[in-house]
């Protein structure tokens, strides 16, 4: 009585196994809280519509813009016993510091998804339409009432990414920076407004370590080729490896379609992706 036959024991490992690897999936597929999540607290997005197309080149007023990183407070975005938090843990970094940006993040569906995956990093969607930006700012406020102890990691802010991005983050300060679903600009008069220009990527290479990755991704081939072409050309950047790819989280996640809104919205109509990831290498000592 109380000893298990070969049989049973062998079941219960691959029991074992198979939670596993529902736990893998429930991270990097259906985790709790979803991209399009509405939690009992969690802000409607239909009280935050806003028109899906912004100005980027127009010359707006920008509250809280701060005129150089070392002016940037993420203590405005996070909680301050969980940025002390991770510098108990980060022993040498005097602050701590974000690493992760999610340029034009939406709704903010990629950033819930990230989090859970990066528990240590410090996440920031930025988001040039005012009443989505403020949507993702109560959403994660929402979330981490929700759920005690998780989703302390993630925030949103509003700003125009293509003209101050450097005035957000110090040079080689993040890992990974996300471009997903960008507007298309479709006219010709109008693609110098796309987020991928070739003035542009000095300052993405400016901000990223140098290992760090940059991933962009987008439904309309056009707009993938465009981007593909630009940072092909761009020595700083090289194309990430079929192996590389195989093996990086983010990867895998863009790849299944749900991390966010637009992802999901191509998936349930069968759509078509086209998912280029780059390595910030080293080059000049300037950048």
């Amino acid at each position: 009585f109380g000893s298990f036959t070969q049989e049973e024991s062998t079941m219960a490992t691959e029991e074992g196994d198979i939670k596993d690897k529902e736990k893998e999936v429930d991270l990097l597929g259906e985790i709790a809280v979803s991209a399009n999540n509405q939690g009992k607290s969690i802000p409607r997005k239909r009280d935050y519509r806003q028109r899906a197309h912004c100005n980027p080149l127009s010359n707006g007023k920008w509250e809280d813009l701060p005129t150089a990183p070392d002016s940037f407070r993420e203590d405005a975005h996070f909680e301050s016993a969980f940025l002390d938090e991770l510098r108990m843990e980060k022993k040498g970094e005097k602050e701590a510091k974000i690493t992760f940006a999610d340029i034009g993040c939406g709704f903010g569906g990629l950033l819930v998804r990230l989090s859970p995956l990066f528990p240590k990093e410090l996440i920031i969607g930025m988001e040039i339409r005012a009443q989505v930006s403020e949507y993702v700012r109560e959403r994660a406020l929402a979330l981490r009432k929700e759920h005690p102890g998780e989703y302390q990691n993630i925030s949103g802010l509003r700003t125009n990414s293509m003209k101050f991005l450097p005035n957000y983050f110090q040079r080689g300060q993040l890992k990974k920076l996300f471009f997903l679903f960008p507007d298309p600009h479709f006219k010709r008069s109008k693609r110098r407004r796309r987020i991928i220009q070739t003035a542009l990527i000095a300052e993405y290479a400016f901000c990223l370590r140098e290992g760090g990755i940059l991933y962009t991704q987008t439904d309309v081939e056009d707009v993938g080729d465009w981007m593909k072409e630009k940072l092909d050309m761009y020595p700083l950047f090289r194309p990430m490896t079929e192996e590389e790819l195989n093996s990086d989280v983010c990867v895998e996640l863009l790849r299944r379609g749900t991390p966010t809104e637009e992802g999901q919205k191509v998936k349930r109509n069968s759509g078509s992706t086209w998912l280029h990831c780059y390595v910030r290498v080293h080059g000049n000592p300037r950048y």
